[in-house]
């Protein structure tokens, strides 16, 4: 038996890794990639590397062997992904994995943004796979804010179409121990509803950042369409920019508000809080 993470280099893939590694020798490690180079430094440590591409299902051949117990992180596609994500159900179905764990959204099918609903497409696939399941519904990383500081300093604002809408949020290390802690049998359930231990608003961040950094940082709401506009103007893809300013709204719905206690419960200590990782971020 091998415990495989796909998508193992990304940025929430490798600090799984990390953790796994923390966990278990190396050599019961696989690491999925599309690039083999990108993973030398896991080789160099004993993880079993494997090539593989979610958009060539005919990668997957052989990826996956019976009583394997599987990773499948999310495609960062942020529009449909769901081709994909069943090209590497189906392969891990024809090999007979013991347990595919998927990297899901907060609320499943009762989440109503449009980014959700490819989530919870996945999530069906999976279940009518037959093969024995997790979901780790994961809720926004803290660092979808802190990683976006050098605009907030540089302008004196937070964007977003979030009205008083609350996130509770957390690290990407933190649902990376989440999953270390699924793939090495320690979780007790087939669902995780995973989140951080505070819920906070846009405002609330602008109030942090203003407090770490001596600065006035203010909060803008504003209509889903401007802030998408705004992004797109910046250079985001018109897609992706809907799609933030889309899941934005569902903030503001209270779709990614709820404190389920699952997250800490499952790493057995607190959550990162969103002020810790600004501060990190300041640091960097």
């Amino acid at each position: 038996m091998s415990i495989v993470v796909t998508g193992a280099t990304g940025q929430l893939g490798r600090l799984v890794v990390d953790e796994l590694l923390e966990r278990v020798p190396a050599g019961e490690v696989v690491a999925v990639v599309r690039n083999r180079a990108k993973a030398a430094d896991l080789a160099g440590l004993g993880v079993r590397i494997r090539v593989a591409d979610y958009t060539e299902p005919r990668t997957l051949e052989g990826v996956f062997e019976a009583g394997d117990r599987v990773l499948l992180i999310s495609s960062n596609a942020m529009e449909d992904n769901t081709a994909q994500h069943a090209a590497v159900v189906d392969a891990a179905a024809k090999a007979g994995v013991a347990l595919l764990a998927y990297t899901s959204v907060l609320g499943g099918s009762a989440a109503t943004f449009r980014i959700a609903a490819h989530h919870a497409a996945t999530e069906q696939l999976i279940l009518e796979s037959g093969l024995p399941y997790v979901f780790l519904r994961n809720g926004w990383y803290n660092e979808n804010y802190s990683g976006n500081l050098g605009f907030v300093l540089k302008s004196g604002v937070v964007l977003g179409s979030a009205g008083e809408g609350r996130i509770a949020s957390a690290s990407r290390a933190d649902y990376a121990a989440a999953a270390a802690a699924v793939l090495t049998g320690e979780g007790d359930k087939t669902v995780y509803e995973l989140s951080g231990d505070q819920a906070w608003t846009f405002a609330d961040l602008a109030d942090e950042v203003s407090r770490q950094t001596g600065r006035t940082i203010a909060y803008r709401h504003l209509p889903a369409a401007e802030y998408s506009k705004i992004m797109t103007d910046a250079g985001v893809p018109a897609r992706d920019a809907e799609s933030v300013a889309d899941a934005d709204l569902g903030i503001a719905r209270g779709e990614l508000a709820a404190v389920t206690g699952d997250l800490r419960r499952l790493i057995g200590r607190p959550t990162t809080t969103i002020a810790d990782s600004i501060a990190a971020a300041l640091k960097n």
